[in-house]
């Protein structure tokens, strides 16, 4: 396989041209189902399956589980930013750096997934009791330069978690073929 659909295997974030309320719930519905999906592909690897990548220098399992955590952890203190405050500015992260801390290594990922859970459980209280005018709510990322909606950031985060766990598939599927260090 090339690297580009290693990389992307869902391939890259795509925003609709019209984002409605069926887009938004389909978006919603993924968020939802991340948590009860990446268990039941992770649970029962062992400390030597999550150690495979998903393609050459990519992360491990582990490392992946650990990323969603942290990358839904911002997102969901990022979405109650967008509805407190009038276009805020989001901080960046250095997810690569993030994936390389201890924490991002350990080979206990229930930790991650018990907060994937609970996290995910409040985002859809809080997601699912938006109004329409909500979704149009803006922030700024200074990475980018520009200002983006709730919807947008919604969709991105859909995104993330099909993309990330069409990674783990990948590593799974390859059985370790890639490693860490390639």
């Amino acid at each position: 396989m090339e690297l580009e659909k290693l990389k992307y295997p869902v391939g890259k974030y795509q925003v609709p041209e019209v984002i409605d309320q069926a887009v938004i719930t389909k978006w919603m519905d993924t968020l939802e189902e991340l948590p009860k999906g990446l268990r039941k592909i992770v649970e029962n690897l062992s400390y030597e399956c999550l150690d495979w990548a998903y393609r050459p220098k990519g992360w491990t399992i582990k490392q992946v589980v650990h990323h969603l955590a942290d990358s839904h952890m911002n997102c969901f203190s990022r979405f109650k930013l967008i509805m407190t405050e009038e276009n805020p500015t989001v901080r960046p992260f250095d997810e690569a750096s993030w994936a390389d801390l201890p924490d991002a290594n350990n080979p206990e990922v229930s930790t991650s997934l018990t907060i994937l859970e609970g996290l995910h459980s409040r985002m859809n209280i809080l997601l699912r009791d938006l109004i329409a005018d909500d979704w149009n709510r803006t922030f700024f990322h200074p990475e980018y330069e520009k200002s983006f909606t709730l919807s947008w950031m919604i969709g991105l985060y859909a995104w993330h978690s099909t993309h990330h766990l069409a990674h783990i598939k990948q590593a799974i599927d390859k059985e370790g073929d890639f490693t860490w260090a390639d």
